[in-house]
Formats: C-alpha cells, structure tokens, sequence
C-alpha cells in the first residue's frame, strides 16, 4: 500500500478480491420477441379475402341460377316445354341480366307459337346483350308473325349481322339467311302487287284522257284500236319489272 490510500498495482498482479470488470464482454441487452404478421412468415401465403355476406350471396343465386339453366335445357331436350319454361323463369328471377335465360324461355315460346312473349323476352335479351343473335332472329320471326315485315327485316338483317361475325359457318347462319330470303320475298311481292294495281289504274285513266282527246277532234267516231294496243303495250314494260324470274 501506497500512502495516501491509493493502490498500486503490481505488473501481472492484481490485489486479492478486486474485480476486473473489462475482463468480461457484456451481455446485450434482451429484447422483447417481434411478431410478424403470417404473410411475411417464411413459407406461408396469404390467406383468400374473406368475402361479404351479399358478395356470398350473389355468387349463390348465380350458381343456382346456373342449375337452373341446365334443368331447363334438359326439360327442352325432353319436350318439356312447360318445364323448361318454370326452370327458366326461376333463372331469371335470380338473375335477370343473363341474356342466355330470357332467350332460352323465347325458344320454348317459340315452339308454342306464343309469340307476343317471344318478343317480350327477345327485347329484354337485347336489353342485356345487344349482340345477342338468337334474341334478334327470334325478335325478326315474332314481328313477321303479325305482319310487322319492315321491323322484322331490320331484326333479321341485324342477326345475320352478328352471325356472320361471331359464327360464319354456323347451322344458324343459314337458318337466318332463308328466313330473311323468305321475309324480302314477301315483301316484294306485296310492293309488285301495289305497284300493279296501280299500273292498272294508271291505265284506266290513261284510257279516258286519250277518249276525251279524241273525241275533241272527231265527236262521232271512236278510239282507234291501234292508241290502245299502243298503251297496253307501254304498261305492259312497266309491269315486267316486277315479274318474278328464275335465276
């Protein structure tokens, strides 16, 4: 011991019971654990979103509006067309925006000749799906059943349209084009037998007018035979026009 109380230490010694504190590395200190979400876990994945109670029960009403559809189609195939057609409506109460349902009730419908309802469910397709090709060739057969020929055209001619882009080759493609040959030809013919009808009238009073001239010339004596062959033969041309011929 040094006076003045201090303590010297001797080289390689150390006094007896004094502690070395550099002689040990401290410990670090403990931290509390971190809790990681489990999608950043090692190998594990995320979890589906859980879905709301009307997403859910959106997607059941089109799953059963989809079984549905398969019993109506099964129905139809069977003739069971008063089947098929409740099948269908129930599809369309579940999910009235599927063009498919209001269409596939058209064509039961159809095969009952019912068709003030195959143009109600026709337009309503068309509503939903203005590219639908069965709506507007369904749409075109119902407007030509009460005569409608023009609207009824227009429907078809939109079909074909849309046929012709979608499915060129299709059953339905051809099926389309002899309905709307038919609906053109009827038409025609209605307009040839207007325009005859009124090629005749027109030579009735072509007939008068040349009497009335003649007799302003010559009181006692009559038409010459020759001015009427003349005439017929001129309304005779007129009228070719709407012969119909083999092509």
């Amino acid at each position: 011991l040094a006076f003045g109380g201090s303590i010297q230490i001797r080289k390689g010694k150390k006094p007896r019971g004094a502690r070395d504190d550099f002689s040990r590395p401290k410990s670090p200190p403990i931290l509390p654990p971190i809790h990681q979400p489990r999608s950043f876990l090692a190998g594990t994945k995320p979890g589906p979103p859980e879905m709301s109670p009307a997403a859910d029960s959106a997607s059941g009403s089109k799953r059963q509006a989809e079984l549905l559809k398969q019993e109506g189609n099964t129905c139809f195939k069977k003739d069971r067309i008063s089947a098929a057609i409740d099948a269908y409506t129930g599809a369309i109460a579940l999910c009235q925006n599927v063009a498919v349902y209001w269409t596939n009730r058209a064509l039961c419908y159809k095969k009952r000749n019912e068709w003030a309802k195959v143009e109600e469910d026709c337009r309503m397709a068309i509503h939903y799906d203005s590219h639908s090709v069965k709506a507007h060739y369904m749409l075109g057969l119902a407007l030509l059943d009460r005569q409608e020929l023009a609207g009824g055209i227009k429907a078809l001619e939109k079909s074909l349209e849309l046929g012709r882009g979608a499915h060129p080759a299709s059953y339905m493609v051809e099926e389309i084009w002899q309905e709307l040959s038919k609906a053109k030809y009827i038409e025609w013919e209605g307009l040839s037998k207007m325009r005859s009808s009124q090629l005749h009238k027109l030579n009735a009073t072509c007939k008068e007018a040349l009497k009335s001239y003649n007799s302003l010339d010559n009181p006692t004596g009559d038409m010459s035979e020759e001015h009427l062959n003349e005439l017929d033969e001129v309304f005779k041309k007129a009228a070719k026009a709407d012969t119909p011929t083999e092509v």
